[in-house]
């Protein structure tokens, strides 16, 4: 099972998944777990709409939990490639009490599993429960949970990092700690792009996240 840390909150906590982390107990903060890292090399994905199919009833149990088509060899294959990759995701569902701890905690050891059958690893993937009305810092829009990330790696901001969404908000929170913006069509990403609204400058846009990684594995910036 892997480790579940809870990290420095902002104002508002973010919690913290990873296979690659020593079996350490609750941490106020995540500097003993420092490492550098080259940001052009670093990608956060959202998960619903990205990595597996979402709904509108909220994704609630492993049953539940489906992988887009080629999204877990993509994570797998940016891996192999020198990725490091980590996931924030808004999962308001705990906090409606929509679903148990346990049935989250599920869901992220399924993901986990089936990118290392594949080869790959998640480095860290950081969740908010809470629902809108709390008016956290961690649930996107806000970027609680990005600059948690840049901490984590101990850079000043996401500066040449990629965040991968399929929602308007995903893009926001990325790019208020400076991350590049990256779309997908999946998920509500269609939706996204039909509203109209402005995405975030230099946003980049993809069929899927198989098309994204195969963009960034053959870029030569990234070879």
């Amino acid at each position: 099972m892997p480790n579940r840390i809870q990290s420095k909150p902002a104002i508002a906590p973010v919690f913290f998944v990873s296979r690659e982390t020593p079996p350490f107990p609750l941490l106020a903060n995540l500097t003993t777990l420092m490492t550098t890292i080259d940001p052009s090399k670093l990608i956060i994905l959202d998960r619903d709409g990205v990595i597996n199919i979402d709904s509108d009833n909220y994704i609630k149990s492993t049953e539940e939990w489906i992988p887009i088509t080629g999204s877990i060899e993509a994570i797998a294959d940016l891996y192999k490639n020198g990725f490091t990759i980590c996931v924030a995701t808004n999962q308001s569902g705990l906090g409606r009490k929509l679903f148990k701890q346990g049935a989250l905690d599920a869901m992220h050891d399924k993901l986990i599993n089936l990118v290392e059958k594949h080869g790959g690893k998640i480095h860290s993937i950081r969740y908010c429960p809470h629902t809108p009305e709390g008016q956290c810092q961690c649930r996107k829009p806000a970027a609680g949970m990005f600059w948690d990330i840049a901490e984590a790696f101990g850079l000043n901001d996401l500066k040449g990092a990629h965040t991968v969404g399929d929602s308007l908000r995903d893009l926001q929170a990325g790019s208020a700690a400076n991350s590049s913006a990256v779309l997908v069509r999946t998920g509500k990403g269609e939706k996204t792009l039909a509203s109209g609204k402005a995405l975030p400058a230099g946003t980049l846009i993809f069929k899927d996240l198989r098309e994204f990684a195969d963009s960034m594995i053959r870029s030569p910036e990234h070879s």
